[in-house]
């Protein structure tokens, strides 16, 4: 029995992925293209010209990928809905919506720039509806730097079609209803399996860049603009009022109906966190181009790496990345004590977290294998497992993967 098996956290530690910095997309590609097969074409989108044709090729290698994670002692997988396989003895955690969807639902209908409402199984009892629609409604729709790539032009030359100061709010819009419509789905066709389905939201912390009374509201509309836009709808059935005052007519409105669906539409709600950042109050001078990247009018250039003792968030740190150097060798690459350092700290935080009453049920770390990143493609690495892009996508334990496997087995 380990050590921790009493604390709720550990009952279940989990490794999180998603489908298609793992798997990869070549051939055979099940039920069409996916809309980053077409990002991913585009080498000036990608660091390094890499894509994603491979990635580390868990499409073939599942099998192996299971027995690492067993080995390690993990019992809980998360992945998205693409992987169609249930692993033995890890409990499955799906998202269902991980910044991916076939091209040609984006050609023939806008993506979720439409209403688009698709039915799922009933074969998993962990749903996770989205993850972190605020980074694809951002990413896909004010930045351009995420599928499908749309933006202004004034915000990324490479944007040829969009509008920054529209359509991220339109997107997040849908996405809150189209993971209301998926939770009543499932609660009315598939509770019998006692199953649990949420969302998965992502911010920073903020805290303000000084004493002032303009940095300190700066702040408050900082984080309403990017954790209260998901979650006071989730909670109270509306968007923040500061939103609502900045945005104007450009903030969809819920329905009556909407509200009630949306509002305590989860059995649970996952928080990504990476980074905090201090707010500014400022006063942007667009020239009438709306974007959201200037609505809350703060600016949120700086990082913050110290604890900024707040009880909304538990953990701290940002998160780690050992630097890409293809000149070490590969014992040096496996040394990676910082991340040990890294996942100690954040499991001894959750714990005193628990113990102060936060009501966290599990940890989902990122990641398990080093992997396609994104738009950062091979250039970072994040697991801990080591991939050998060189020789035949080997895997190699790091000392995190032994100190997790004694961690949990103690």
């Amino acid at each position: 029995m380990p050590r921790y098996a009493s604390a709720p956290f550990l009952a279940i530690l989990h490794r999180s992925f998603d489908g298609e910095t793992r798997q990869g997309f070549e051939e055979p590609v099940p039920q069409g293209l996916p809309l980053w097969h077409s990002i991913l074409r585009v080498s000036e989108k990608i660091a390094n010209g890499s894509n994603g044709d491979i990635a580390i090729d868990s499409y073939h290698r599942y099998q192996e990928d299971v027995k690492i994670m067993k080995d390690t002692g993990f019992n809980a997988y998360r992945f998205s809905i693409s992987w169609t396989r249930i692993l033995p003895r890890i409990e499955p955690f799906v998202t269902l919506f991980h910044w991916d969807s076939p091209q040609a639902l984006e050609q023939l209908y806008g993506g979720f720039l439409s209403h688009l409402i698709v039915e799922f199984g009933d074969r998993v009892k962990n749903w996770i509806t989205f993850n972190e629609p605020w980074s694809f409604s951002i990413g896909g729709y004010s930045s351009g730097f995420l599928a499908p790539g749309r933006c202004s032009s004034r915000e990324n030359s490479g944007c040829t079609m969009g509008d920054s100061g529209r359509e991220p709010y339109i997107v997040a819009h849908n996405q809150l209803l189209a993971h209301a419509a998926a939770v009543q789905e499932y609660k009315d066709r598939y509770q019998d399996q006692k199953g649990k389905i949420g969302i998965t939201i992502v911010s920073n912390w903020i805290i303000p860049y000084s004493n002032s009374k303009k940095d300190q509201a700066a702040t408050k509309r900082a984080l309403d603009f990017m954790y209260g836009w998901f979650m006071d709808p989730l909670t109270k059935g509306d968007y923040p009022v500061s939103m609502r005052t900045l945005v104007g007519n450009r903030l969809p409105q819920f329905t009556e109906e909407q509200s009630k669906a949306v509002n305590g539409s989860f059995d649970f709600i996952g928080l990504n966190y990476y980074t905090a950042r201090y707010a500014q109050n400022t006063k942007h001078n667009n020239n009438g181009n709306t974007s959201y990247n200037t609505d809350s009018l703060t600016n949120q250039t700086v990082a913050i790496a110290k604890l900024s003792r707040a009880d909304w968030l538990a953990a701290r740190r940002g998160s780690v990345d050992e630097v890409n150097n293809e000149h070490l060798s590969l014992q040096e690459a496996l040394n990676d004590n910082t991340r040990i350092e890294f996942y100690w700290q954040h499991l001894f935080y959750i714990q005193r977290a628990i113990k102060g009453g936060v009501d966290l049920q599990g940890y989902f770390a990122w990641s398990l294998f080093d992997n396609f990143e994104w738009k950062d493609g091979y250039t970072v690495r994040f697991g801990i497992n080591y991939i050998d892009y060189k020789d035949g996508l080997k895997r190699y334990p790091k000392r995190s993967s032994q100190w997790f496997h004694n961690f949990l087995h103690e």
